[in-house]
């Protein structure tokens, strides 16, 4: 008992000394300067939404932390090499595997701790601002998981070939392995996805409609902590079988650590495997699924103070003043009429994969009195409130003007020229939106550029709202039943 209280107050000495000793305790810096220049800028750029800045964070941040911590392990792996002090070491009684093994976690400990502080600072940063919701702490811990992983990677080649050049060389590959890992997945049954980088399925990422109204499943994180520990043990593992001077007990020991490593990563990678895009841009693992996960969020819809009230989930209410303004010259037109919604709620938008392995984001059941907002959000991916004022007029307000002025016909009949007419007159477009943009409109749902209907168009829209509220009282059932005529029009 006395022995084994001695070895491991020996090991903690030994630790306390690597900790002071670590190169990677003065590349911190370095670390939180990466991490500032290419991943917290980009992610505090986003929109305040707790998935978007979760999962941007899983996809930035073990990135920006490859080059310091594994180089810094790489540094550390290969010291008695370099020193060629390894005979010298031999003839201690601590074996070579344990000696490793405390100089690797403190390099790991001051990485992880690193790596802790830039998701601290991000998530503190995310409460402050978001308006609805909590941490996602999932990608918080595949990124946490993926430290020990590159740590293990660096100081297990540090040791294997000693040498200056050793430290940059696997830093670099390391570097590009992992980066451009991510450009070989495509679609939803990818292997490659158990990239540590990949947060959520190939195609959509970091999106505001994924956990927002379902909640994130954590399939694909559970998948990857998995690998990445996998990793971890395989390469800690072989260190000690490739060691010298280390007893028969420790051989097994890295022997079991070695195949149990190998076991858990090729498993993960095999259930990455059988993963599925479902409808809320999520990964499904059947393996790793739990079913009760995927009911709907339960929230209260934060609504504006319109004459048709706007609701919208209050993860996206710092948007719901710019879908009010867009809209609201078509809410005082149509308030009232028959078929009008008393209210307008956002339904979540729904993910596909196409024959191509590409996703598509597309609507749900949306209508008169229903929603969804465009994806591209302003302030995500380089989106303007000019772009998403274009993307609202588009869908939203074709949408509800076309359902009221058509009776809900949605388009099944061919519109007439003046129901035509009166949707093109009613919807404002904002000055970003081309006729290009409107193409699939032109006919169907908006009259043609250049078409008599078009003339009146422009006609009608140069009414105000209450004006054309007016006359759409008197006149929709006649318009509706294709009784008037483009002359007709005010």
């Amino acid at each position: 008992m006395r022995r084994a209280g001695t070895s491991f107050l020996s090991s903690g000495r030994l630790l306390r000394i690597e900790l002071r000793r670590n190169a990677m305790l003065w590349l911190l810096p370095v670390a939180v300067v990466l991490f500032w220049y290419n991943g917290y800028r980009n992610i505090m750029a986003l929109p305040p939404m707790w998935n978007l800045r979760a999962m941007a964070l899983q996809n930035r941040l073990l990135l920006d932390l490859i080059i310091p911590v594994t180089g810094a392990a790489a540094w550390m792996g290969s010291r008695e090499g370099r020193r060629d002090i390894t005979d010298l070491l031999a003839a201690t009684a601590r074996p070579r595997w344990s000696r490793q093994l405390a100089t690797w976690a403190a390099t790991t400990a001051w990485a992880e701790a690193g790596c802790l502080g830039c998701i601290a600072v991000i998530y503190v940063m995310t409460a402050r601002q978001a308006p609805w919701g909590g941490p996602l702490w999932w990608p918080a811990a595949v990124s946490a998981a993926g430290v020990p992983a590159l740590t293990a990677i660096g100081f297990a080649a540090g040791a294997w070939f000693p040498g200056r050049f050793v430290t940059p060389l696997v830093t670099v590959v390391a570097f590009f392995g992992l980066a451009f890992g991510t450009q070989a997945a495509s679609g939803d049954h990818s292997y490659w996805q158990i990239s540590p980088l990949t947060a959520g399925a190939v195609g959509i990422g970091a999106a505001p409609g994924v956990a927002t109204f379902y909640p994130y499943l954590p399939d694909l994180s559970i998948a990857q902590v998995m690998f990445t520990a996998g990793v971890t043990a395989a390469v800690l593992g072989a260190l000690g079988l490739s060691a010298a001077g280390n007893g028969r007990r420790l051989r097994w020991l890295a022997a079991v650590m070695t195949v149990a490593g190998l076991g858990t990563a090729g498993t993960s990678v095999a259930l990455s495997g059988t993963g599925r895009l479902d409808p809320h841009g999520m990964i499904i693992i059947p393996a790793l699924h739990d079913a009760a996960s995927g009911q709907p969020v339960r929230f209260a819809p934060r609504c504006s103070r319109t004459v048709i009230p706007v609701c919208a989930h209050p993860a996206y209410l710092a948007f719901l003043p710019a879908v009010t303004a867009a809209m609201g010259a078509e809410l005082t037109e149509l308030a009232g009429l028959p078929g009008a919604p008393a209210r307008i709620s956002q339904v979540p938008v729904v993910y596909q994969l196409g024959p191509d392995r590409g996703v598509s984001v597309g609507a749900g059941e949306q209508g008169a009195s229903s929603f969804a907002l465009p994806d591209m959000l302003p302030g995500l991916f380089g989106t303007t409130s000019a772009d998403f004022a274009g993307q609202l007029a588009q869908n939203l307000g074709v949408q509800l003007v076309s359902d009221v002025i058509l009776g809900g016909s949605g388009g099944a009949a061919k519109p007439s020229p003046a129901q035509l007419a009166v949707i093109g007159g009613s919807v404002r477009f904002p000055a970003s939106v081309e006729d290009r943009d409107l193409g699939p409109l032109f006919g169907r749902l908006l009259p043609s550029p250049g078409s008599p209907a078009s003339l009146a168009a422009r006609r009608f829209a140069e009414l105000t709202p209450a004006a054309k509220h007016d006359w759409l009282a008197h006149h929709l059932a006649a318009l509706r039943a294709g009784r008037i005529s483009l002359a007709q029009l005010p």
